[in-house]
């Protein structure tokens, strides 16, 4: 999904200028912090003032903060939260596939729904997916897709530098145009929901913090190279997707890129769902929750749901909006901030409790924007 976000920060810069660039670096920085902040609150120290990790996924976190309301309300929300999110994107890759088959081979008469479920066939295998293992191959072959499409075209736009004009940054901006580039840019970074497994099973979890700060600081370069030349390329002609701005021999190719892309990106927020799912089975049954036969049912229902939703979910793109200015915001930023506070109070200064409220708030007015935006969206096709 990221990849997707990213094809669109030139866009994002046409709409927000200078303070585009200023937020492609400031969003690394934000979701940087929020992500160490909710791996802190996985460990606790013991008597020694050790760190020993207490709690090992979101969901446990959220009960530990809401342990007095209730022993599992907090968990049951984080879990209908993740799962929301992990399928809308499941669905979201499954559309794009359809959407660059049909852009691919317009001669081929298809329909762009039919493409979708060509898509889907060839996704059946995920149901054979057991370990995390499999899914880290898959998504090293995504980011390397990722770096072609990336190289390709920067590449593009660097034959193009005799065009390039510093005066084709806008300096007014429009409100509304300028939120949807806040949620672009912001939400290009958003792994938050994925990482407490991630840090579970790193060889050397002490060296998270390590790895999370090089790798958003070479994302924010690399974001900001990206968007900052295809935007001086074709300035006030920048589309939503820079690849549709590519002449017509490049763009098949980086749509195919894409759609691999795309494809191989689908297994890991499948696997991440099945998994909650899981977990959330085996503390409710007594039952072999990993017995093969449910294992199967699951992860192939959740195929066909994602499918069905793809094929038949009206204006999916402003729905997939709101629901990302929810579960997104909620899962980047108000709930790392705020579980932060709750579990770790005690132990704060008085600067680190200033950043965990202002990441808060921030995160509530993206969101708040967010769905404002999305909601006249929806008013307005259905009106």
């Amino acid at each position: 999904l990221q990849g997707i976000f990213v094809l669109g920060l030139p866009y994002a810069l046409l709409h927000s200028g200078y303070s585009g660039l200023l937020l492609i670096v400031l969003a690394a920085a934000l979701c940087c912090y929020t992500g160490k902040i909710l791996i802190a609150c996985l460990y606790e120290e013991n008597e020694d003032g050790q760190l020993i990790r207490v709690r090992d996924t979101y969901e446990d976190i959220a009960n530990a903060c809401c342990k007095k309301l209730s022993p599992s309300l907090g968990g049951v929300v984080v879990n209908v939260t993740q799962v929301v999110e992990l399928i809308m994107t499941c669905i979201l890759y499954l559309v794009a596939s359809g959407n660059l088959l049909s852009h691919s081979f317009p001669y081929v008469p298809v329909t762009e729904k039919t493409w979708s479920v060509i898509a889907f066939v060839t996704l059946l295998p995920c149901i054979f997916i057991r370990t995390l293992k499999i899914v880290s191959k898959l998504s090293q072959l995504c980011s390397l897709v990722h770096f072609v499409i990336i190289f390709v075209v920067i590449t593009y736009c660097l034959t193009q530098i005799h065009q390039w004009s510093w005066a084709k940054f806008r300096l007014s901006l429009e409100f509304e145009d300028f939120l949807v580039s806040v949620g672009v840019i912001i939400f290009s970074y958003t792994s938050q929901i994925f990482l407490p497994t991630l840090e579970g099973n790193m060889k050397n979890p002490g060296e998270f913090r390590c790895m999370l700060n090089w790798t958003h600081f070479f994302a924010c370069i690399l974001k900001t190279t990206f968007a900052l030349t295809a935007f001086l390329t074709w300035g006030e002609k920048t589309k939503e997707v820079i690849t549709d701005n590519l002449p017509s021999f490049l763009e098949t190719l980086v749509n195919l890129c894409l759609l691999t892309k795309a494809l191989l990106s689908y297994p890991l927020p499948f696997f991440a769902a099945t998994e909650i799912v899981y977990s959330c089975i085996s503390k409710d049954s007594h039952s072999n929750y990993r017995s093969p036969l449910l294992a199967l049912t699951v992860r192939g229902s959740f195929l066909l749901v994602t499918l069905l939703m793809a094929m038949f979910t009206p204006h999916f793109a402003l729905l997939m909006g709101l629901s990302g200015s929810v579960t997104g915001a909620a899962m980047s930023f108000l709930l790392p901030s705020l579980f932060h506070l709750k579990l770790k109070w005690k132990k704060l200064s008085f600067l680190e409790k200033c950043a965990d409220i202002s990441v808060f708030i921030l995160g509530f007015l993206c969101s708040l924007a967010g769905i404002v935006c999305s909601v006249k969206g929806l008013l307005e096709v259905f009106g």
